[in-house]
């Protein structure tokens, strides 16, 4: 008995000894198991986690009594890529913040090349963006984003961003990229604000968290893109200072502030820098005939400036380009140019300079089509829309314009060159305090056409030349006489009403090629004595029909079509 009994014992030791052993291991692979889940990359786990929860509350009670467990198979040795879309099908990979990319955003660090610090992506992130240099910033952005088909490049808020002379450019850019400024709000209190949106489906908490610093949010931003106002930064002069070329659906959205600081440019204007001609018309009551306005601002960044100054933002080559949102201010000449471009959208801009800023277009279209500019306000020191050759199917609604020079199609023909301009229409439009309202001008010696233009429910208050076409354009001291000219025909003005304090009608149209088809219908415009002498409507070689009575009567108007209209050469014609 005693010798079994140590048999027994024996056996129960070894079998004790197996048990402990094989728990040892597998709590060793627990440990392990933790340790990788601990330490891989953050973004698997928020997915992992989430997946987890899902299937283990939906499956508990089919499995027959016995969960399955949280993790079916054993974690890699190594962590695992991120999924390639993010949750709603979404790829939070397309989103590009500039910060990310060395930019500082403290208005005095260049942020077109950045600070030299890197990237501050976490994990996985990092290997997102190709291997870009630490000092790339804005154009590290830029290209990381372009090879990204429907990606974001983020501009974000509470950052002011000094930036120069940059081009984002195509042609080999994936489609569809959105330029955006953003709003980061305080993460650690608001859990209710959405994020980053594509196609208006929204990308969660858990797919950006681990990859940004910062959540971004879709409300749009206060941050705000600045230039430079040293002369070094520009070189001997440079065309424009942000430019986007040869793109496909490029979006620049947002609402933050896209600031030239042109101030320092203004006051470095020559006098022979190009005035609006239409300054002739307008003789003050002390009968001295302003032609050199006042020197527009005194500024301590007064400075001598390249003779060339730039567009703001341009775009050049560009398919289905979109603004929205945004407002561009103070620029060193013309706001927002578009050139050479197919469908383009600009809604709900603002465009901000002194009235006496010289040459700052607001919105300049040149050889462009398919545009719609609607439901923005415009304030400058020169035409708040212009409209110029190779411009076809434009439609201008819903602006508020103001100081500025008005509406323009033109100038056109300048140095006997041939312009062609089609199809626009300017409806619903405010004029407040402007030099013209709606106008057309063109060079002598010009050739080509202007056809098709709708002119239609325009509000003028206090408009100095309401309604103006002026084929003697001349923005010099002196232009050679030419019998050549820019053909104008269906031209169409109806519901311009207001006041004006120095002309109401100006058609002022070419002795050898006469306007054809000018008609008017609901032309109320009253006067307003200021400071300047005041006319009657004057016409000249102008030919259509009066469908309505008008306020002051347009008697000048020619009914009919003219009897020795010269024909133009098929070179000429569009």
């Amino acid at each position: 008995m005693g010798r079994l009994s140590f048999r027994s014992v024996t056996f129960m030791f070894i079998v004790a000894f197996f048990v402990w052993s094989s728990l040892n291991v597998e709590v060793c692979n627990a440990r392990r198991g933790k340790h990788w889940r601990q330490h891989g990359t953050t973004s698997s786990v928020s997915l992992y986690k989430k997946k987890g929860k899902s299937h283990g509350s939906n499956n508990h009670h089919k499995s027959g009594g016995k969960p399955k467990p949280k993790y079916a198979s054993p974690p890699p040795s190594t962590p695992i890529s991120p999924p390639s879309k993010g949750y709603d099908n979404v790829p939070s990979t397309n989103i590009f913040d500039v910060t990310n990319f060395g930019a500082v955003g403290d208005g005095k660090t260049d942020d077109t090349k950045g600070s030299g610090k890197g990237p501050t992506t976490r994990g996985y992130c990092t290997q997102l963006y190709p291997a870009f240099l630490p000092e790339a910033a804005f154009q590290a952005a830029w290209a990381a984003a372009c090879k990204v088909e429907d990606s974001t490049m983020i501009v974000p808020s509470k950052y002011i961003f000094l930036v120069g002379p940059i081009s984002f450019s195509g042609p080999y850019c994936q489609h569809n990229i959105v330029f955006q400024n953003y709003m980061i709000p305080n993460h650690n209190t608001d859990t209710s604000f959405k994020y980053i949106r594509k196609n208006s489906r929204t990308v969660t908490r858990a797919s950006l968290k681990d990859c940004f610093d910062e959540y971004v949010s879709v409300l749009q931003l206060d941050g705000t893109i600045i230039a430079p106002t040293d002369a070094k930064s520009w070189g001997s002069g440079i065309m424009q200072w942000l430019e986007f070329t040869k793109l496909v659906g490029i979006t620049v959205k947002g609402s933050g502030v896209i600031d030239g600081r042109g101030s320092v440019w203004w006051l470095d204007t020559p006098y022979d820098d190009p005035l609006d001609d239409e300054l002739k018309l307008i003789i003050p009551l002390n009968k001295t005939l302003l032609r050199h306005p006042p020197t527009p601002l005194n500024s301590s960044l007064s400075g001598k400036m390249p003779s060339i100054k730039p567009t703001a933002l341009r775009f050049y080559g560009s398919f289905n380009v979109t603004v929205t949102g945004i407002t561009i201010q103070n620029s060193q000449q013309c706001h927002l140019k578009f050139d050479n471009c197919i469908g383009v959208l600009v809604n709900n801009i603002t465009v901000s300079s002194p009235g006496d800023s010289p040459n700052t277009d607001g919105i300049h279209l040149q050889n462009s089509k398919d545009a719609l500019i609607r439901s923005s306000n415009i304030a400058c020191g020169d035409d708040c829309v212009s409209i110029q050759t190779g411009c076809t199917n434009v439609y201008v609604r819903n602006i508020n314009c103001g100081p500025g020079h008005g509406i323009s199609i033109g100038s056109l023909g300048k140095d006997n060159t041939k312009a062609c301009v089609s199809n626009i229409t300017v409806k619903d439009v405010i004029m407040q305090n402007t030099m013209n309202g709606v106008r057309i001008k063109t060079w002598q010696g010009g050739s080509g056409s202007v056809q098709g233009v709708f002119f239609s429910n325009i509000q003028m208050n206090e408009v100095q030349l309401p309604i103006v076409i002026d084929q003697f354009y001349c923005d010099k001291s002196r232009c050679k006489n030419q019998t050549a000219a820019v053909a104008l025909s269906d031209i169409n003005y109806a519901g311009i009403k207001g006041t004006y304090t120095v002309k109401p009608v100006h058609l002022a149209c070419s002795d050898s090629m006469p306007c054809q088809d000018v008609t008017m219908m609901n032309i109320q415009l009253k006067p307003i004595q200021e400071r300047y002498h005041m006319y009657d409507p004057f016409c000249w070689q102008t030919f259509g029909e009066l469908y309505t009575p008008t306020q002051p009567p347009i008697e000048c108007l020619q009914v009919g079509k003219p009897t020795s209209n010269k024909i133009q050469a098929d070179h000429d014609q569009c």
